[in-house]
């Protein structure tokens, strides 16, 4: 929110310096994002006087000017400057850019130039170059009494405007008026609210008002003002509309702003000519339309609050109002309306509309529901200080929220939860300073526990620990000493849990095999969590997400994911290797917990770029998933040699991956681990990914527990006494048997002395059976006390043999 200097004085006596105000700000909560200030932009222009004007020779639309601007400029003599704007003649006061400055709109640095042949020292410049407004059919005219010479940002005043960032949860400080007052409670100086007095009507309202959503619209307020005039608002409204970056309209337009930004209180103007019968708040009706004043046209659901007639909706209520009834220069009755909605309403409307203004940023925090009676008179008060007219009696229909919050507050608080001890006189003092009501007064006691009344506009305050926050920020969070955190005696104890080691070990595994790491929303959109929904009904959606592309917690990681693969894809990445590790977020009946760790790994597009020696590029495949959801199941400890890869069932990897590229790795028939393999093409399509892709998600919730996992160090390693041993085996078995059962099976065949089994060759062909296969397998015996004896060795192959033959292995001779 922009604050001009000048118009923040105007609610706050102070001598301060503008570096002592964004101190200030600062120290109490209010973030200044940065600070502008237009003399800087104006210097160089000069409040000048044209003594002559004559027609340039060269040209019919330009003249030569004699401009004098200062006894500092040309040591007082008039400079010569062609000007080409109509209302150039002499004896008139306007505003000369000097050699060397800088044109505000348009960055053109000025300098001494032949236009025409005719030497020109400099432009007498127009409103819009200025950035004073948007009139440009001429220079800017000046009063007679003008001092000419002086520097034009001196003469009009010119003020820095501070950058404040407002948290959502300070809707009070959305206007200047709210700032200051938070200034003065700092001890920046005093503090000048500015009220109009009431103004009684001369006549009954002629319009009909009221609420039929007592819901979405509790108190709507208004009154009709007859025979205004719509011009221009005056100079001093636009100067402090144009620095909070409001771009002046019309009177009656920037009224309406200039009530909403000096005190954080929207309100609105209808031409009374082009309104029908009753002005009614109330739902809107499925399929109605109304055309709004950004010129876009939108249709409203039944949940949406409007402002409408017999004839149609004026107004998307507290978010933007209508182009059929706004007001322009022929505008000579207008109704003035000034309301409360409800800030629910009005967020959920915006956000389904894709709906945002300023009106709606100030409704949907929170406006002062103790303001309408107020800012109705400051309405009418500015309507025909500026306009004139005639007001009628004002109209109240409904009744805004009026029950403010007590609140029981021990002062000793302050010291306990908020880290400084603050005397109660202090406190006493800050609070009254905030508008808050502090009971019994004066005969408060130490120690004894007050009633604090919040105003109604601090709809942030909910108990005493938000009472301590606003005496702590005012009094000074500088003033909280830094005290270190206790702790215990010698070497610190580590603090992680195993879930956190496991995940730091996977992710220094996972950079090392070349991966890198991406941080996605754990929210997505709709549509592209249902693509990853284990069931129907199986998600949480959210009641008021950031936006609609953010309104689903994410099931799976993947999503995401695909989401960041598209967009390096579509800026020319040949080939990625992601993973993530972080939450998935599941719904339905039989969840143990709706939020499971996990570790999605993404490969997508070349994993080889093409080359002399390998040809074309190599994509990736279900099998590089593979690996590296192994290769990670192993570092978390799971003993990856007996994890089964199980083909896709009705209990595979899912609907996501491709049916013959995919599959689960399990320990058991019901721990499933991982799941991995190519993606179904269909998905991509779904999520417009022009490339192939494989992934796989590791389930870090269902790991087993790692044995150990809380020893600083490993086991001792003792290498065997005794050499190693190797046997190889060949077995035809079924073409549809898959390996690993095989090599689980030979493994298990004699755990006392079978230490390691790996398949080396698959062979079809000659020899072999049709509809079999020939895998050769490598076992690896570890003698213990005594080298194997032929006997020994006989017996154990004799039950590797049998373990394969009950898979419908046969040995090859």
């Amino acid at each position: 929110m922009k604050v001009p200097v000048e118009w923040l004085r105007a609610f706050l006596d102070t001598q301060a310096t503008l570096a002592e105000i964004a101190a200030t700000l600062n120290a109490i909560g209010l973030e200044v994002e940065g600070i502008d200030d237009p003399a800087e932009r104006l210097a160089g222009f000069r409040v000048a006087e044209v003594v002559s004007a004559a027609p340039h020779p060269d040209a019919d639309k330009l003249q030569v000017l004699s401009v004098v601007a200062g006894a500092d400029v040309n040591g007082g003599a008039p400079v010569q400057v062609v000007c080409g704007a109509p209302n150039a003649r002499a004896g008139i006061k306007g505003v000369l850019g000097l050699p060397g400055a800088v044109v505000p709109a348009n960055g053109m640095a000025l300098r001494k130039s032949a236009i025409r042949g005719i030497e020109s020292n400099g432009m007498m410049c127009s409103v819009r170059e200025l950035e004073l407004g948007e009139e440009h059919d001429g220079i800017i005219e000046l009063p007679g009494d003008a001092p000419v010479g002086a520097a034009f940002a001196e003469y009009r005043g010119t003020s820095p405007v501070i950058e404040v960032a407002i948290t959502p949860n300070r809707p009070d400080c959305m206007g200047v008026e709210g700032i200051a007052r938070d200034l003065a409670a700092a001890g920046l100086g005093t503090f000048k609210p500015y009220r109009a007095e009431p103004v009684a009507g001369d006549f009954p309202c002629p319009v009909e008002i009221r609420t039929d959503d007592s819901e979405g619209c509790p108190a709507f307020y208004g009154r009709v003002i007859r025979g205004v005039r719509n011009g221009a608002s005056p100079e001093w409204m636009q100067r402090r509309l144009i620095a909070a970056g409001q771009r002046p309209i019309s009177a009656l337009v920037d009224i309406t702003n200039y009530l909403m930004l000096g005190f954080g209180r929207p309100a609105h103007v209808y031409d009374l000519a082009k309104l029908s019968g009753p002005v009614v708040a109330r739902r809107a009706r499925a399929g109605e339309q109304v055309l709004a004043l950004n010129g876009r046209t939108y249709t409203l659901s039944p949940e949406m609050t409007v402002i409408a007639d017999d004839a149609q909706v004026h107004d998307i209520a507290g978010i933007m109002g209508g182009e059929h009834s706004g007001v322009g220069e022929s505008t000579t009755d207008v109704l003035l309306e000034i309301a409360w909605f409800d800030p629910e309403r009005i967020g959920l409307t915006g956000r389904r509309l894709g709906l945002a203004s300023d009106a709606r940023t100030r409704f949907e925090r929170g406006v002062d529901p103790a303001f309408l009676d107020e800012g109705l008179d400051l309405l009418t008060a500015l309507v025909l200080e500026v306009c004139g007219g005639e007001p009628s009696q004002v109209v109240r229909a409904g009744t805004p929220p009026n029950e403010p919050k007590r609140i029981a507050y021990d002062p000793a608080l302050a010291g306990r939860l908020g880290g400084v001890a603050v005397p109660e006189a202090e406190q006493r003092r800050i609070l009254t300073a905030l508008d808050f009501a502090v009971a019994p007064d004066p005969e408060l006691r130490s120690g004894q526990s007050w009633t604090v009344t919040a105003p109604l506009r601090r709809l942030d305050i909910e108990g005493p620990a938000d009472i301590v926050e606003e005496v702590v920020r005012i009094h000074g969070l500088d003033r909280i000493a830094s005290v270190a955190l206790p702790r215990a005696e010698g070497v610190a104890r580590p603090t992680a849990t195993p879930q956190q080691r496991i995940e730091r070990r996977l992710r220094r595994v996972a950079a090392a095999r070349g991966l890198n790491e991406a941080v996605t929303w754990s929210f997505v959109p709709l549509a592209d969590a249902e693509a990853f929904a284990e069931s129907a009904g199986g998600l949480w959606v959210l009641d008021n997400p950031i936006s609609e592309e953010m309104k689903a917690m994410r099931p799976s990681l993947l999503p995401g994911l695909l989401a960041a693969a598209r967009r390096n894809l579509d800026r020319g990445a040949a080939g990625l290797r992601l993973f993530e590790i972080g939450r998935r977020y599941l719904r339905g009946e039989g969840v143990a917990s709706d939020e499971r760790a996990t570790l999605a790994v993404l490969l997508a597009g070349e994993k080889a770029p093409r080359g002399w020696a390998t040809g074309k590029a190599q994509r990736f495949d279900a099998y590089d998933a593979k690996a590296d959801a192994l290769a990670l199941l192993a570092e978390a400890g799971v003993p990856v040699e007996r994890v089964q890869v199980t083909a896709p069932d009705a209990a595979g990897p899912g609907p996501q991956f491709h049916p013959g590229q995919s599959a689960t790795l399990r320990l058991g028939p019901k721990a499933v681990l991982a799941r991995f393999g190519a993606l179904h093409p269909r998905l991509l399509a779904q999520f417009d990914v022009d490339a192939p892709v494989v992934a796989a998600e590791l389930f870090l919730d269902a790991l087993p527990a790692r044995k150990g996992a809380d020893g600083f160090a490993r086991a001792p390693y003792a290498p065997p006494a005794l050499q190693a041993v190797t046997r190889d085996f060949a077995f035809v078995v079924p073409a549809d048997l898959p390996a690993g059962e095989l090599v689980r099976a030979v493994q298990g065949a004699d755990k006392a002395n079978i230490v390691a089994a790996r398949l080396f060759d698959e062979f079809r062909g000659p020899g072999v059976p049709e509809g079999a296969k020939s895998l050769a397998v490598e076992v690896t015996l570890q003698p213990g006390e005594h080298s194997f004896t032929d006997e020994q060795l006989q017996a154990i192959a004799g039950r590797i043999v049998a373990a394969a033959q009950r898979l419908g292995a046969v040995l090859r001779g």
